[in-house]
Order: structure tokens, then C-alpha cells, then sequence
């Protein structure tokens, strides 16, 4: 066995372990990760777009940002933290346009900012934010191992091929289809009765959560770079581990926001809305 595999094996352990267990205690425990999580993102995403080069300041609001947001998720009222980050969201795009700062900054920050709220907001700390949570894993785990394999067994037409060569459009039917069949499956074992809503919530997220693989194919591509980091050895950054959950999960934080607004009934949690309880 190659020294690169058994790290990459090693890794998978740690991660997985620190994972499930913080996804089963959830509360504080769940939210430590989702802010360490977007810490970790927000670091390589100004490695990457080499934030630091173009602007100190703007480098340093983007840290400031993420840094206030994931405190206050964690120590402070958590019905400030979306607020707190669209205001240092604004103020960063603002000064982008006028061209004092990077036009990538406003982006990280809300890209790792969204990261932190969107995890803990679909955990919770319920018996339903764990199965909500699990539900998501389901749905992005499934997308990705099935895309993976149906890609290299069937091939055909490529589905980015500027963005990414090796994806194929039956890599990503193929993984849309199982990602639907796990998430409802999941949802199965907590749930007797599974609606239609569940099953267009699995479709939505499975698809996200591979327009967020390309996303993050598409920054790195736009700046010459093979992985996000080398955080992790042997898997390479923690955004090339987490991109497709990220965006899985702002999908159903947005699904959720979109439907307090539309229908004037706030969400009582977003594990709820997922299951459509």
C-alpha cells in the first residue's frame, strides 16, 4: 500500500469519526465544526484568489467577517448572525464595485459565512435536525459515488468539459437518480410516510450539490490550482471534501427562507421544513 493511500485512509478515519460524532451531539458540538468548517474555507478561498496580495485590508475584513459571524453563531443571539453577515457581505461588495477591494472577497465571505449558518441551521439540536442532517449526507454522499462510477462505466458527453473534463451528463443523471434514492430512503427510517416534498427537496439538493462541485472545479481552474489546500493529506483541501454539502445545504437553507417569505410562516426549523413537518 502507497504512503499517499494510507494517509488519505488515516484522514478518512479522523474525518469521519470527528463528523459523526459532533453530528450526533449536535448543539454547540455541531456548531464548533460548521465554524471551523468555515474557517477552514475561508482560508483557502483567500489562498486561492490571493486575497492577501490584492488588498491587506480587504484580506483582513473577509477574517474579521467570517471571525464575528462564527463567534456570535456560537457564543452570541443566533438570530444576529444572518444579519451580521449580510451586513460585512454588503460593506465588502460595496467597496469591491467601486474597486478598493477584490471582487472575489465579497464571495468568500459568503461563501464560508453561509457555510457556518446553513450546517448549523439544518442540525439544530433536535432529534429532527440529526435526521435532516443525515438526510443531507444521504443525498450528497449517494450524488457523488454513484456520478463517480456511472460516469466512468457509461461515459458519453461531457458535462462541463471546460470546467471539468472528467464529468459526464450520465455521471450526473446517474447520481441525481441515486441521490434521490438515498435521501428518501434515509427519510424512510425516521419517517413512515414520505411525500412528494421529500423527494423534490433529495432531487434539489443532489443537483446543487454537483453545480457546487463545479463551482469549486471553476474557481480553482480560474486560478491554476490542483486543490483548494493540503489540509487534509491525502484528500487535499477541506473545500474539495465539502463543496457539493455546502451548496446542498445553502439549497435547503434558501428553500427555507424562500418559503417563510412566500407564505408569511416563519420555519421552526429547517429540519422540519426539509421533511416537510
Amino acid at each position: 500500500m502507497s504512503r499517499e493511500l494510507t494517509l488519505r485512509i488515516y484522514s478518512s478515519i479522523v474525518l469521519i469519526a470527528v463528523v459523526v460524532a459532533a453530528t450526533w451531539f449536535g448543539g454547540f458540538a455541531f456548531r464548533i465544526l460548521a465554524a471551523a468548517i468555515a474557517l477552514l474555507v475561508f482560508y483557502e478561498w483567500s489562498k486561492m484568489t490571493r486575497l492577501y496580495e490584492r488588498s491587506v485590508p480587504g484580506h483582513s475584513w473577509g477574517w474579521l467577517s467570517v471571525g464575528v459571524v462564527s463567534l456570535n453563531m456560537l457564543f452570541g443571539e443566533p438570530d444576529l448572525t444572518v444579519p451580521l453577515l449580510a451586513g460585512f457581505f454588503v460593506t465588502a461588495l460595496i467597496l469591491s464595485i467601486v474597486r478598493v477591494w477584490s471582487g472575489w472577497l465579497p464571495g468568500g465571505i459568503a461563501y464560508a459565512g453561509l457555510t457556518a449558518v446553513a450546517l448549523a441551521e439544518i442540525r439544530g439540536n433536535d432529534a429532527v435536525g440529526f435526521a435532516a442532517m443525515l438526510f443531507v449526507f444521504a443525498v450528497v454522499w449517494s450524488t457523488d459515488i454513484l456520478a463517480y462510477f456511472v460516469g466512468r462505466a457509461i461515459g458519453g458527453p461531457k458535462l462541463a468539459p471546460r470546467i471539468s473534463p472528467g464529468k459526464t451528463w450520465s455521471g450526473a443523471i446517474g447520481g441525481t437518480l441515486a441521490g434521490v434514492i438515498g435521501g428518501v430512503s434515509l427519510a424512510l427510517v425516521y419517517f413512515q410516510n414520505v411525500g412528494l416534498w421529500v423527494v423534490v427537496v433529495a432531487l434539489l439538493l443532489s443537483v446543487f450539490s454537483q453545480i457546487g462541485d463545479l463551482f469549486e472545479s471553476f474557481i480553482k481552474r480560474r486560478f491554476g490550482v490542483k486543490d483548494s489546500s493540503h489540509l487534509i493529506p491525502g484528500h487535499g483541501g477541506v473545500m474539495d471534501r465539502v463543496d457539493g454539502l455546502v451548496f446542498a445545504c445553502f439549497t435547503a437553507f434558501f428553500l427555507a427562507v424562500f418559503h417563510a417569505a412566500s407564505t408569511g410562516r416563519p420555519v421552526a426549523t429547517l429540519g422540519g421544513f426539509l421533511f416537510g413537518l
